[in-house]
């Protein structure tokens, strides 16, 4: 059999899970940190509940995933997770589910190890998203997600650094709502509305214009020139705030190419 037969035959099976997304539709893809619990509590020593430099990892994590190819305009990263929002206009790879998946995974994992020094693996899902409400639907379910795990984060650690073991303060939590978690923090001197917004409300980043100077060598004039600009956003609003917030960036994205 010559090779470009067995070529034809071999690729019939590679290709035969190969799904493509729909154009026309929204699309997230979601980035989870894979055994993130033993990588950030027995390999790497971080301030509870929440450590600078692990937020400054996840957001190096996500700006190269903001700039290797695909067309992202909205990057969300809390915790050890990461929400990647596509162009709609996008079609790298001509959408192809696996090289979505396994690129950014592999981009997630090299550029996390790379920039804390420390081996670690990201797990990828595709999330297609109807229309412009369940993308806002999308974000402020993550937000919310964020907000949980903060005050769940630091009523537990509150208590084990006042002498609580790791059982009664599990045990102390169960059951209570987010009200009686606010008291247990204002009883040990912490106000949950005074911590930093970050912690609370997740870090978000996104491509904005920026004016700069520049020099004309033609005319010997000094000139203003813009240049999109990944920014880092670390006080994000609320609520529906934050959907007007995330309904703009859809707004501006809405033509064909990035300004």
């Amino acid at each position: 059999m010559d090779f470009d037969t067995l070529d034809k035959q071999m690729r019939r099976f590679e290709q035969s899970l190969d799904r493509t997304l729909l154009e026309g539709i929204y699309l997230v893809a979601r980035l989870d940190g894979h055994g993130f619990t033993r990588l950030t509590k027995k390999e790497w020593q971080l301030e509870k509940p929440f450590d600078v430099r692990f937020r400054d990892a996840m957001i190096a994590t996500t700006k190269r995933l903001m700039d290797c190819g695909f067309r992202i305009i909205y990057g969300y990263t809390q915790s050890d997770e990461i929400s990647l929002l596509f162009h709609l206009d996008d079609s790298t790879f001509g959408r192809k589910e696996r090289k979505l998946l396994t690129i950014l995974a592999g981009e997630a994992s090299a550029a996390f190890s790379l920039t804390t020094g420390r081996m670690a693996v990201f797990d990828n899902r595709l999330v297609p998203l109807p229309n412009e409400n369940r993308v806002i639907d999308y974000f402020r379910w993550r937000q919310e997600d964020a907000h949980r795990n903060s005050l769940n984060s630091h009523c537990y650690w509150a208590l084990r650094k006042d002498g609580v073991s790791a059982k009664d303060a599990q045990k102390r939590m169960t059951g209570i709502t987010n009200g009686d978690k606010n008291e247990i923090l204002f009883e040990l001197g912490i106000n949950f509305n005074d911590l930093p917004s970050w912690q609370k409300r997740g870090v978000g980043l996104y491509f904005h214009e920026e004016k700069r100077k520049g020099f004309n060598p033609k005319t010997k004039e000094a000139t203003l020139f813009s240049r999109n600009v990944l920014g880092v956003d670390y006080e994000l609003p609320l609520g529906q705030e934050y959907a007007s917030f995330i309904s703009k960036i859809l707004k501006d994205n809405q033509d064909t190419s990035r300004k």
